[in-house]
Formats: structure tokens, C-alpha cells, sequence
């Protein structure tokens, strides 16, 4: 395996045991089993857990902007965009009800950990509250685009964070077609107000 291919391999499989085990709990030797390599080639690549750490949460940026662009794509409307969001919940229900949420659980944990890379960990948040943020503003909502963001992100951390509890994946179900419904509800006020002007 070429020095790029395992340093993208040992950032994978490290990306996958933090979700699973969280990344306190995850060791060298770990993530070393999982790629199949030796620990001093592992140290090859990576000294610390924080610079794993690092790389990981570097992974987990490219991949959120990666779908997003892609939802830009294939929506026909800013509604429709909103609603790929609602629905990974559905795509990921799975691993949600297993693990929770991979930002949720990674930012909550670092938080607790008082640890220096928390404040990039967040920055997937803020990804996400941008984007459904100008999502929202060209669903008409210029006014209260950021708190519906805002509500939408807390609302899917909350579904998340009680699937994974109660290990309840029909409640993710139940929980996505709510908010299918509130995003269909602002859609025809949208479409109300614009027949009156």
C-alpha cells in the first residue's frame, strides 16, 4: 500500500472507531488492526491522536461540503435541499440508533474533554447552519432564516441523541416525517403569501 493510500486508510478506519467508540476510548493499536499495518508504521504517519484527530475532523469537513454541493445539485428548490437534510437521518437510522449522531457525539465529547480541537469539530455545525440558513432565506424567510436553522439542527440532534437511547429507530421514522410536515407548512405559507402579493 503506497504512504498516501495508508495514511487515508488509517484516517478511515479512525474515523469509523471514534464514531463507534468515541475517541477517548479508541487506541493506536485499534485503529493499527483495523488497517492491517504495524504500530511503527502507523507511527510513520501519525505521532499523536491528536493529529488523527485532526485529520479526521479534516475528513469530516471535505465530506459535509462534498454533500452539500451535491444537494445543491440535485434539489429543484430550496425546500427540496431541506429536505435531504431531514431525510440522512432516514439514509443513516441504522447507525444513528446505534451510535447517535457522528457530529453530534464527536462535539459533545470534546466538549467534555475540554480538548484544544473542539472548536473544529463545531465547525461541522456551522456548515450545516450556514447552509440551511441560506437555504431558508430563498424559502422566503429572510427574517428568521438562521433560529428555523437553528431549530431544524437541534431538532435532528434531539432524534438522533433519543433514537440512540431508547435504540428506537422507528422513532427516527416518526420524527423525520414531522419535520417533513413542518417544512411542507412553511413551504405553502411561502406560496400562500406570494399568491396575496
Amino acid at each position: 500500500m503506497a504512504n498516501t493510500q495508508t495514511r487515508d486508510c488509517i484516517i478511515a478506519e479512525a474515523d469509523q472507531l471514534f464514531y463507534e467508540q468515541g475517541f477517548e476510548h479508541t487506541t493506536f493499536s485499534q485503529i493499527a488492526e483495523a488497517v492491517g499495518i504495524s504500530r511503527g508504521n502507523f507511527y510513520y504517519h501519525f505521532k499523536t491522536k491528536d493529529e488523527i484527530l485532526d485529520s479526521v475532523i479534516n475528513r469530516r469537513l471535505a465530506r459535509t461540503r462534498s454533500m452539500l454541493e451535491e444537494w445543491e445539485v440535485q434539489g429543484d428548490s430550496p425546500g427540496d435541499r431541506i429536505r435531504s437534510f431531514i431525510n440522512i437521518l432516514i439514509m443513516n437510522r441504522a447507525k444513528i440508533k446505534r451510535y447517535g449522531c457522528p457530529v453530534g457525539t464527536l462535539c459533545s465529547e470534546l466538549a467534555k474533554l475540554e480538548h484544544p480541537a473542539k472548536s473544529n469539530a463545531n465547525e461541522l455545525f456551522t456548515l450545516f447552519r450556514a447552509w440551511l440558513r441560506r437555504q431558508f432565506e430563498l424559502l422566503g424567510r429572510h427574517g428568521d432564516a438562521d433560529q428555523l436553522a437553528m431549530h431544524l439542527l437541534a431538532a435532528s440532534q434531539g432524534v438522533a441523541t433519543l433514537a440512540s437511547a431508547f435504540q428506537d429507530e422507528e422513532f427516527i421514522s416518526s420524527e423525520v416525517g414531522r419535520l417533513n410536515e413542518w417544512l411542507i407548512s412553511l413551504e405553502r405559507h411561502r406560496n400562500a403569501k406570494s399568491e396575496v402579493s
